[in-house]
């Protein structure tokens, strides 16, 4: 994506956005609702037209639907199906329509997302139309999969299968886009994240980069007076939860924190990088 934009009347959906995505990572694409990722699919697919700027699927403009589409699958989060076709039958029509299917591959996803394919599509769940979209895209030999909140409906169970399968399918090469709101699971899968707020771009890193932007989560108890951390270089955010216990950020050396609490009787001390959700809520002034 070069300098992508999307303007509805005097709404900017998507502003100036340019991202590149490597092939065979798994990307995480975050945000709130209206943060414009939807959008920004919806560009990718070319089910829209861009007002300004251009988005290639490998060697292909999105534009020209045709010919980009043959190099991806695609999963929304709310999917519709064909009311009077079974599973079985929806599996086989995508098939045909998509880049060719690992058959053998589809056998078996089947049986670990437990679906009932010979029921007809109206009478699935919600969950269970996720399964057969899931399907499809995961056995389908598609280099790129775009995969829009595809976990909606699922339950924790089939989530784990959907993570075992984007591991599957970074082994085999495949290119996963991945849009969630579920920032574990980002976490836990991608390579690399971008984090959108109101159409712009504020970020792409990988998640050690992501890390090492933000400070360090520091946790003490202490006996007697309290550890004295006021001025302490880096130290930032210092909240006394309970009495006798002390938490606080710290950015830069660890130094002089660490000889501001040798001052006071600390019995336990700990520290651990900051989570995704941290991360993601700190760009939004809500830490």
């Amino acid at each position: 994506m070069e300098h992508l934009s999307k303007r509805f009347g005097r709404t900017v959906a998507v502003d100036e956005l340019s991202l590149t995505v490597a092939t065979g990572e798994v990307f995480g694409f975050l945000g709130p609702n209206g943060a414009g990722k939807s959008t920004t699919i919806r560009l990718l697919l070319g089910l829209i037209r861009p007002s300004a700027g251009i988005v290639r699927v490998f060697d292909a403009d999105a534009a020209d639907v045709r010919r980009a589409h043959r190099h991806l699958a695609y999963v929304p989060a709310d999917v519709a199906l064909w009311p009077s076709l079974t599973g079985a039958e929806m599996l086989e029509l995508l098939a045909q329509l998509g880049a060719g299917t690992d058959l053998a591959y589809r056998a078996e996803l089947i049986e670990r997302f437990a679906l009932e394919v010979d029921k007809l599509g109206k009478a699935y769940s919600t969950g269970n139309r996720q399964k057969v979209a899931l399907i499809a895209a995961f056995a389908s030999r598609a280099p790129l999969l775009v995969l829009d909140e595809p976990t909606s409906g699922l339950d924790p169970l089939m989530e784990h299968e959907f993570r075992r399968c984007v591991g599957e399918a970074r082994d085999r090469g495949q290119t996963v886009f991945l849009s969630s709101h579920q920032l574990g699971e980002v976490e836990a899968l991608c390579d690399r994240v971008a984090i959108l707020r109101a159409g712009r771009l504020v970020q792409t890193a990988t998640l050690a980069e992501l890390r090492r932007l933000h400070r360090t989560i520091v946790e003490v108890t202490y006996e007697g007076q309290a550890p004295v951390l006021d001025g302490v270089a880096g130290v930032e955010g210092v909240e006394a939860p309970e009495s006798g216990r002390l938490r606080f950020t710290v950015s830069g050396s660890a130094a002089p924190a660490l000889r501001a609490l040798s001052a006071a009787q600390v019995t336990t001390l700990s520290s651990r990088e900051p989570s995704l959700e941290e991360i993601f809520l700190d760009y939004y002034g809500q830490a």
